[in-house]
Order: C-alpha cells, then sequence, then structure tokens
C-alpha cells in the first residue's frame, strides 16, 4: 500500500519538508483517538520513543466529564500519567491534512511500563496472543456505516442539533446516480484512506437517505481495529473540511434505519491455512468454527455490552431494518445475528450483525474473541441452524433489549472474567452504568413534548 510508511521513510519525509506533523494517539474507552500533534523533527529526533498522557483518558465519559467510583484513577490518586509508546508499525501519512502523519500508540503504567490492562488496545491483544497460543491467526473485518448531513458541525450545534438535512433526499441502497450526486466527498474517503495506507475496497450507498458504508480489507484483528478508528477519524475530518458532518450514532433518528458495524471473523492456521473450513460438511464449516460460533452463541448476551456500549445501541434493535433482534445463527440469512457467509470456500466466515457503528472496535473483537475461543477450549456444541424469518421466531435467545440488561450479564460473566481478568469487566461495567445513570438523568426533547402540556 502506498501509505505504509516506516521511521525511515518519516525520516526522509521530514528532511524533504514533506511532513512537517505527528500525531501520537491512542484509543480510548469510547474508541475515539486521544493524543497530541508533535512537530515531526522533534518526533523523529527522539519523541518516537514514548510521551504522557493524563491517566483519566481512560476513566471519563463522552463529554469528557472525570467519573467517579474508578480504580484505575481518580481524584484522591491525583489523576497521574501514562506511557504513550508509539507503535511505529501504525505509522502513516494522512492525506487529507497537509504535511501530517500519524501513529497510534499503546498506553503504558507509568512506573513499570507495563501496558495498562483495561485499555482498548492492550485488551484486544491478549485476546490475539491467547489464540496464537492455541495456534490460531485471528483475521477480522468491520464494515462502517455512517449517515452524512448537509448541515456542518458547527450550524448544528447553533441549531441545537435540529433541522439535520441528509445529504440524500431518498433510501441510497447500492444507488449508483444518487452517490454519483455524493461523490466529491465519498471520492476524498477512498482516496484519502488508500493514502493512509487502509486498503479500502469501496463505498456504497446504504439503506436510508444519506446513508453511506465503507469497507476494507480483512485483515489480522488488531490491523483492522487500528483501521477501523482511522476511517471513523478520516471520515469525520474530510466531511468537516467539505462544510458537512456525519454521524456514527447507532440510531440518529427513530424512523431511520440504524448505522451497524458488523464484524466478520475467522481463524487461520499459523502456517496461514483456513481453521473454519471443510469441504465436507453441509455449510463447508470445520469442528473448530462449529466450537467457535457455539462460543459466541452461548456467551451472546454477556459480551453485549462490548458491541452495544450505549443506550442509544438498543434502539437500533428492531424489526425489519436489517438490524438482529435475536442471537442465532443462520446461513446467509440477514435476519440472524450471527449470519454465516462464504459458505463452501476457504472465505468461510461468521459474521456478527450485532454491533452498531458506535461500537469501540478493539473491544468488540475483543470480546467476540474471548467468546468464540471458549467455545473451542471447551468444545462447546453448536446449536441447530435457525431458519426463515428471525424477527418472527418465538422462544430463541434474543439480544439483551436494554443497556441495563447487557451490563448485568457483563458484570457475572465468569467467561470474561477468566478471560479479560476482573479488573477489566469491572471497570467496563461502571462505564455502562454511568451511561445508564446519566441517560435516566437527563429531561429528553421527547420527554417535553409528550409531557410538558399533556401530563
Amino acid at each position: 500500500m502506498p501509505g505504509n510508511m516506516t521511521f525511515e521513510d518519516l525520516k526522509e519525509a521530514v528532511a524533504r519538508g514533506e511532513i512537517d506533523t505527528v500525531l501520537v494517539a491512542a484509543p480510548d474507552m469510547q474508541g475515539r483517538l486521544m493524543g497530541k500533534r508533535f512537530h515531526a523533527a522533534f518526533f523523529v529526533n527522539g519523541g518516537y520513543k514514548e510521551t504522557h498522557c493524563c491517566n483519566y483518558l481512560l476513566a471519563v465519559d463522552m463529554e469528557m466529564n472525570t467519573v467517579p467510583g474508578y480504580k484505575t484513577s481518580s481524584w484522591e490518586q491525583g489523576y497521574g500519567d501514562y506511557v504513550m509508546k508509539p507503535d511505529l508499525a501504525t505509522l502513516r501519512p494522512l492525506p487529507w491534512l497537509p504535511g501530517t502523519a500519524l501513529c497510534l500508540a499503546d498506553l503504558l503504567e507509568h512506573d513499570t511500563h507495563a501496558e495498562v490492562r483495561v485499555s482498548p488496545r492492550a485488551i484486544l491483544k491478549a485476546q490475539i496472543a491467547r489464540a496464537r497460543a492455541m495456534g490460531f491467526d485471528a483475521m477480522m473485518a468491520t464494515e462502517l456505516e455512517f449517515y452524512i448531513f448537509e448541515n456542518s458541525y458547527e450550524a448544528l450545534r447553533d441549531e441545537g442539533f435540529g433541522g439535520l438535512r441528509p445529504i440524500s433526499g431518498y433510501n441510497e441502497d447500492y444507488h449508483i446516480f444518487q452517490t454519483t450526486k455524493e461523490e466529491g466527498l465519498m471520492r476524498a474517503v477512498r482516496n484519502g484512506l488508500y493514502g493512509a495506507g487502509i486498503p479500502v475496497e469501496n463505498t456504497k450507498g446504504e439503506a436510508d437517505a444519506g446513508q453511506h458504508e465503507v469497507n476494507y480489507k480483512y485483515s489480522d484483528a488488531l490491523d483492522t481495529a487500528d483501521n477501523h478508528v482511522i476511517v471513523k477519524q478520516a471520515v469525520k475530518e474530510i466531511a468537516h473540511a467539505a462544510g458537512k458532518a456525519v454521524t456514527f450514532m447507532a440510531k440518529y433518528d427513530h424512523r431511520k434505519a440504524g448505522s451497524s458495524s458488523h464484524i466478520h471473523q475467522s481463524l487461520w492456521t499459523l502456517d496461514g491455512k483456513p481453521a473454519f473450513e471443510d469441504k465436507a460438511d453441509h455449510h463447508g464449516m470445520s469442528a473448530t468454527m462449529k466450537h467457535f460460533l457455539a462460543g459466541q452463541l452461548a456467551h451472546a448476551t454477556e459480551i453485549t455490552a462490548f458491541l452495544a456500549p450505549y443506550v442509544n445501541s438498543y434502539k437500533r434493535f428492531c424489526i425489519g431494518l436489517f438490524a438482529p433482534t435475536k442471537a442465532v445463527w443462520s446461513a446467509d440469512n440477514r435476519t440472524a445475528g450471527f449470519r454465516i457467509c462464504g459458505l463452501h470456500s476457504k472465505a468461510i466466515r461468521v459474521e456478527c450483525r450485532i454491533p452498531g457503528s458506535d461500537v469501540n472496535p478493539y473491544l468488540a473483537c475483543a470480546a467476540l474473541l474471548a467468546a468464540g475461543l471458549d467455545g473451542i477450549e471447551n468444545r462447546l456444541e453448536l446449536e441447530p441452524e435457525m431458519k426463515g424469518d428471525m424477527y418472527a421466531a418465538g422462544g430463541v435467545r434474543e439480544i439483551p433489549k436494554t443497556l441495563r440488561a447487557a451490563a448485568a450479564a457483563l458484570h457475572g460473566s465468569a467467561m470474561l472474567r477468566r478471560a479479560f481478568g476482573d479488573d477489566v469487566v469491572d471497570h467496563y461495567h461502571h462505564a455502562a452504568e454511568w451511561e445508564i445513570s446519566e441517560t435516566d438523568r437527563v429531561v429528553t426533547d421527547f420527554e417535553l413534548q409528550r409531557l410538558l402540556e399533556r401530563a
């Protein structure tokens, strides 16, 4: 890929005056990139070794409120520092930001330089290492959907987030004519990401007015999560430069289709063979794949808080708009929470359709891996395939209907406590409880419209 950049490439680009800024950023609990902008000369002359950030970055909410109750950082502990250790393997130029390169970083404890256990990148890396110890490489891909609006972010804030005007006037799923009208922006997204070393496959119109999807290459799990957060950052920045706004909310309007981030998954042997393929099987699924899928189904309720992290996330799970409501499996069936794709080929894989585009990809991929690997370790038997319309199916496992229910299942999950550790589970359970309490506390426009006069 043209966007791949070694440290030597960066030094040469800095010497030529082509790069003058290096962003060093780590993903936070919400999957946002947090960090600093370095003068490129300082970065190549030693800044690449490490820098520091306040440890509150893994203990705040979306509003950057200092949330009480976290064990890792607090006012009582003085909100000290984490080390940000740049991962030079992630170094790349950002063509949409002049003279700028990006390097993702891992968060380390200040005293020991051990990885911060509750940091999203560390959580995923631990599950990848667990898979490798079992003889597998974890391969994944995320599909990101989002809405584009004619309004800018600044205009939306000035208008109290009213008057949203989607860039399209109608459902543009696969529409070439409508997406031609929006090609100026989406071409900039594709080319910008490609220039940044993200192996973009395509963009397309999605299932409602103004909705788009970007797809990028199936890769190893860590690379996929890294690509995911860079894609989100790029789409927002490129749209902002064009005077547009985008949203990755799971459900921005109850009348509209939600935005998903389906996660495709498979395991490959360390010598590069597909561990999920068995040509003799009815669906082409190996015993390993069946155990993996059985683990994800058995623990689907427990991992949902990592797949749907906000109260809003659960408003996407509704009948008839292609978001699942049942945590069951089916072959090439988009009404199931777990869809089997690539039947009878080496590309056979599990597509988890539960996550929305608001997901933190590191946490979601780690949770899915943990559940699948548990299925393999315990040789869990795969339940029978469901067929037909899952929306109409009764008496089957449902996706939790609220974050409250999902958070309770997370807190009680023995599997996740074994896989992640009590500290990680308790940390993210606390985050979910805070989201619930904040939503319970705030009066909404819906309540005003419904109750102000008539209550």
